[in-house]
């Protein structure tokens, strides 16, 4: 009977994911981001790009990572001149610019991260935004992984690891993560196992990962002197009706096209969880008290649908599986010899 309520309950928390109540400035109202720095993966498009255009209004300083995108999607030069015109009729001289980042790359990753680090700016606020939607099973990229599998989950816990130092330097810092609603569909496996012959569905799977890996991830800044003041969370943006879609949409079919057109909410909507968690007290950090949160806030390691905290999918708070997923995904990104692991604890 357990394992039968067990199913209900998760196909109930992943429904409430399209969830289409109408939000507005008053539920996420924004705050004063001058001289902020902000770095957004995949702020080119979609719901990375209509957060981006808000957090250009409230004077953040921008870094959108993107890779060179498809035809579909627009290209990050004009994402970052609409975000500037943003920021200039507010009155703020923000610097906003596109730097090169492709998340099927893990060198690409690198560079990214080193030339951030070069800068010599602190980082206030890191959206691990970028995500595609399926590719084939047999999919593979340069470094070997599936490609869901790397861009959605791998590519992002590398980035958060070389950036931890310079969210360090001025707290408090924050980190979104684009996990999902999805992850409550996710079907658990130590090997992390994504390809032909997996049980259940790489981009559903993956998200649980990462809300597994991230909870772990906020345990151990919460045990660090240095990082105890950086809150990460992930975050679902609701059922969105994007371009992120654009590549399944024939296989998608009718189906898939009716629920676009009709249950989605647009890429507007779906940024506020985005901007939300990135600057809402209630998920932030309080300076006195480090990551506890805000004063009667609730710390960090969350996950919040839309801009409500919901309690996630039991493995999550499972510490045998975090330190498989934890270890694991140690191993797929040889974390020991990039000295990675020192920081965060073995």
């Amino acid at each position: 009977m357990a394992s039968v309520y067990y199913f209900l309950s998760d196909i109930f928390q992943a429904f409430k994911g399209t969830n289409t109540t109408v939000l507005t400035e008053k539920d996420v109202p924004g705050t004063d981001l001058t001289g902020k720095w902000i770095i957004i993966t995949g702020g080119n498009n979609g719901i990375g790009f209509e957060a981006a255009k808000s957090f250009a209004g409230w004077g953040a300083n921008l870094i959108l990572g993107c890779r060179e995108p498809p035809d579909w999607e627009q290209h990050p030069t004009a994402a970052v001149k609409e975000c500037k015109d943003i920021a200039q009729t507010h009155g703020h001289s923000s610097t906003i610019e596109f730097w090169p980042l492709d998340m099927a790359d893990f060198e690409s990753v690198e560079v990214f991260a080193q030339r951030w680090l070069s800068s010599g700016h602190a980082l206030d606020i890191l959206c691990n935004n970028a995500g595609i939607a399926a590719a084939p099973l047999s999919a593979k990229t340069k470094d070997g992984f599936h490609p869901v599998h790397q861009v959605n989950f791998l590519s992002h816990v590398l980035l958060t690891l070389r950036l931890l130092p310079s969210l360090a330097e001025q707290t408090p810092g924050r980190v979104v993560c684009s996990t999902s609603s999805y992850h409550f569909l996710g079907k658990y496996d130590p090997e992390l196992y994504t390809g032909p012959g997996m049980v259940g569905n790489p981009y559903q799977n993956n998200k649980l990962y990462y809300q597994i890996w991230l909870t772990e991830l906020q345990s151990r800044l919460l045990k660090h002197a240095d990082y105890m003041g950086i809150v990460i969370h992930g975050i679902h943006p609701g059922f969105v009706a994007s371009s992120i879609w654009t590549p399944i949409k024939e296989k998608g079919g009718r189906v898939l096209d009716f629920l676009l057109s009709y249950v989605a909410i647009d890429s507007q909507q779906g940024s506020f969880a985005i901007t939300n968690a990135a600057t809402s007290p209630e998920f932030g950090p309080d300076p006195k008290t480090q990551a506890i949160g805000a004063p009667n806030g609730r710390g960090g390691g969350k996950f919040i649908n839309r801009i409500w905290e919901i309690t996630p999918k039991r493995e999550v708070h499972d510490p045998e599986l975090r330190l498989q997923v934890w270890g694991k995904v140690a191993e797929r990104l040889d974390l020991a010899e990039k000295g990675l692991l020192d920081v965060v604890g073995r």
